[in-house]
C-alpha cells in the first residue's frame, strides 16, 4: 500500500470546479512532481492533502487512514510548506525554529537537539543567531523547510519551494530534497520550473483546469499518451563565421528536412534542434536513434555542413507536459 493515496478528489467553489476527479498515489522514499499552469488546481489539492481544506468529493488516505475524516491523526505525519511562507522578523533563526518545536509539543533537551539537527541538515547552523528579517530569500526558504521538518513528518508537501530562488539556492534545495527522499520521506512538490523537477522527481502528475491528465514516470507518460510515437531530439552546432552563419544554417535546415524521420527543425543562431520521430504505432528497435543520427551526420558531412557538435537530448518533463497538454483549450 502506498503511503499516500488520493482517490477521485474534487473541490468545487460554487460553479467553479477547482479540482475534479483527481487520483494518484505516492510511496515512501519517492518524489512526485505536481505540475500545471497557474490556476490548474495544484495549490487547492495540496491544501486538502495538508488538512487545510476539505474536498467536495473523494478521499485522501495517509497510511490507510482518512485525512478528511481524522485530520488529527494525519497532521503529525505531514509537513506542509505553502508557496508563500512568512517569518517573524524579530526572531533569530534558532528562536523561530524553537518556537515551532515547542508548538509541536517537543520539550527539554530533546527539543533543543531536534532544532540543532534540523539547522545542521538545512545548513542554517552558522545563521542560528541571525534575525530572520536579515536573511536572503534562499535562506528564508531554508528556514521554512526547516520548520516543516521539525516534527519529522513522513510526507512533505512543498508548494513552489524554488520560486524566486537564485541558481545556487535551487541546486542546494535539490540536494536537500534528494537527501530527504533517501531518508524514506515521500515528497510532493509543485513548481513551474520543469527542468528543476525533471532532475529530482521519480514521477510526475500533470494537472490542468482542475483535471489530472497524466501521472507516472516521464517516459511512461510520453509512451502511453494518445498518438505518442517514439521520438528524440538532436542538437547540433555549426562552426562558421558570423558572415556565413545564416547561409550555412539555412542550407542545413533544407537538407535536414529532406531526411526520413525528421519532423521539425528549429534554428537558434548557431544551434540547430532537430526532432526525430517514428510513425505512431511503429515498433522501435533498440538502436533506431543511433541509426538515424548516424545517417543525418553522414549527410551533413557529405554536403560540407560545418558541424562541430552533434548530440541527442533525452526527452524530459517539459516535453511530457507540452505533449500531454497539447491542443487543450479553456
Amino acid at each position: 500500500m502506498s503511503l499516500l493515496e488520493v482517490r477521485h478528489l474534487s473541490r468545487f467553489y460554487g460553479a467553479l470546479r477547482a479540482v475534479e476527479d483527481v487520483s494518484f498515489s505516492l510511496d515512501e522514499g519517492t518524489i512526485l512532481g505536481f505540475i500545471g499552469p497557474n490556476g490548474a488546481g495544484k495549490s487547492t489539492t495540496m491544501r486538502i492533502l495538508a488538512t487545510l481544506d476539505v474536498p467536495t468529493a473523494g478521499e485522501v488516505l495517509l497510511e490507510g487512514k482518512s485525512v478528511v475524516e481524522r485530520p488529527d491523526l494525519s497532521r503529525p505525519l505531514i509537513g506542509y510548506m505553502p508557496d508563500r511562507y512568512g517569518t517573524y522578523d524579530d526572531m533569530t533563526v534558532f528562536e523561530f525554529l524553537d518556537f515551532f518545536a515547542r508548538a509541536y509539543g517537543q520539550k527539554g533537551k530533546a527539543r533543543i537537539d531536534r532544532v540543532d539537527s534540523v539547522m545542521d541538515f538545512t545548513g542554517l547552523m552558522p545563521l542560528k543567531d541571525k534575525l530572520t528579517s536579515e536573511l536572503s530569500k534562499g535562506m528564508k526558504q531554508r528556514v521554512a523547510l526547516g520548520r516543516t521538518l521539525l516534527h519529522d513528518p513522513k510526507l512533505l508537501i512543498l508548494d513552489e519551494p524554488a520560486d524566486g530562488l537564485d541558481p545556487r539556492a535551487r541546486i542546494e534545495l535539490r540536494e536537500l530534497l534528494r537527501a530527504l527522499a533517501a531518508q524514506g520521506k515521500a515528497v510532493l512538490i509543485s513548481s513551474h520550473i520543469l527542468t528543476e523537477l525533471s532532475e529530482i522527481c521519480d514521477s510526475c502528475a500533470i494537472i490542468e483546469q482542475g483535471k489530472l491528465l497524466a501521472t507516472g514516470p516521464v517516459s511512461e507518460i510520453l509512451h502511453r499518451s494518445q498518438g505518442a510515437a517514439p521520438s528524440t531530439e538532436v542538437q547540433l552546432k555549426l562552426f562558421t563565421t558570423a558572415e556565413t552563419l545564416e547561409d550555412a544554417a539555412r542550407r542545413a535546415e533544407r537538407l535536414l528536412l529532406e531526411q526520413p524521420l525528421v519532423k521539425s527543425v528549429v534554428l537558434a543562431q548557431d544551434v540547430i534542434r532537430v526532432r526525430l520521430e517514428l510513425d505512431a504505432g511503429s515498433n522501435a528497435s533498440a538502436v533506431w536513434v543511433d541509426e538515424a543520427c548516424a545517417r543525418l551526420l553522414a549527410v551533413l558531412v557529405r554536403e560540407a555542413i560545418p558541424v562541430c557538435s552533434f548530440q541527442t537530448r533525452q526527452l524530459d518533463l517539459e516535453d511530457a507536459f507540452l505533449h500531454v497538454t497539447k491542443g487543450r483549450v479553456a
